[in-house]
């Protein structure tokens, strides 16, 4: 049987995910259907449910601008989502649905296991404040960055962000403009 799994965005009709997904697909031995589903925000409740219930869809991943809403629509959350309160990946464990952040650790994982970079307290200037640098920075923090900047074009994103992490780590919100060279950034993300 054909599993089938979805990427829910708006836009999303240039994703390479159902190529990449079919590679993966194939290298595995894996009889899977990927699909791209472009969803606006006013459909996006209504298109996941759907396919994940009615469709008998395996999973789905999630993108902007449905990150933190695809964290309201599903039954739990894994504690990455949790503290993200973001989520990208959507698994359907009988008839309810797991949201899960993979964008984190997936980043860390490739920075510190495929790259091999290994810092001491480094300094990280992330680029960004939408969904993927919220489920980024958990992870980051993990790495006990001496400073982790998170810059943005609208400072008061920027600084909202840091504010829901503060008490994990070393972590500032600044606008693109605003960033202080104290020091060179070991990693820009």
């Amino acid at each position: 049987m054909t599993d089938t799994y979805a990427l829910f965005g708006y836009p999303v009709h240039h994703s390479w995910s159902p190529f990449i997904h079919g590679m993966f697909a194939r290298q595995t031995g894996q009889d899977m259907l990927y699909r791209l589903h472009e969803t606006p925000p006013e459909q996006f409740r209504h298109d996941v449910l759907e396919f994940m219930l009615e469709q008998g869809g395996s999973g789905a991943n999630v993108t902007l601008p449905h990150k933190r809403a695809a964290a309201d629509l599903v039954n739990a959350l894994t504690p990455r989502a949790q503290q993200a309160d973001a989520v990208n990946t959507i698994l359907r464990r009988g008839g309810e649905l797991i949201g899960d952040n993979t964008d984190g650790v997936g980043l860390v994982r490739d920075i510190t296991l495929n790259l091999g970079l290994r810092l001491a307290a480094p300094r990280i200037l992330l680029l960004g404040a939408g969904g993927a640098a919220r489920g980024a920075i958990g992870p980051l923090l993990e790495l006990h960055p001496s400073a982790l900047v998170v810059a943005n074009r609208t400072v008061e994103r920027a600084t909202a962000l840091a504010d829901e992490f503060r008490g994990r780590g070393a972590i500032s919100g600044a606008a693109f403009d605003g960033i202080e060279p104290i020091a060179p950034f070991d990693l820009v993300i």
